[in-house]
């Protein structure tokens, strides 16, 4: 779309800056998950997500990267208004990971995980709607 184009689209302030907050909460929640996953040993990770026990170590260390681009994906194509439909597709990918993480729970009947892990997944659901549809940038 035209700048020119753009600049005329109207968007609704309170929720761009809603949208916004979101997206600033769930890529600060997914990048320190991310960093963590992605660089911490084994062993810690076993004691403080004993989920890792059931995956590998290369799958844990994918899922923190996912997780991190994810996060990075939220915040930065909008705030420098570059590729910003990459917003709405990194909300998706986060959403997908949210399924597949309560899948893992489920097998693992950890309720209180599965709970975490659906309220992630609205504010993902959420931002990827308002992001593709009415209040993309």
């Amino acid at each position: 779309m035209p700048a020119a184009a753009r600049s005329k689209k109207k968007v609704s302030a309170p929720m761009n800056v809603f949208l916004w907050i979101l997206q600033g909460v769930l890529a600060a929640l997914f990048a320190a998950a991310g960093v963590t996953k992605s660089t911490q040993p084994r062993e810690k990770l076993i004691s403080q997500l004993p989920w890792v026990s059931d995956v590998s170590t290369p799958v844990v260390r994918l899922i923190g990267v996912a997780e991190l681009a994810g996060g990075l994906g939220l915040i930065l194509p909008g705030a420098f208004d570059i590729a910003t439909a990459l917003t709405p597709l990194a909300a998706t990918g986060l959403a997908v990971i949210m399924v597949l993480a309560m899948g893992l729970h489920a097998r693992r009947k950890e309720p209180q995980a599965i709970g975490f892990n659906a309220i992630l997944l609205i504010v993902a659901a959420v931002i990827l709607w308002g992001r593709f549809g009415p209040y993309s940038f």
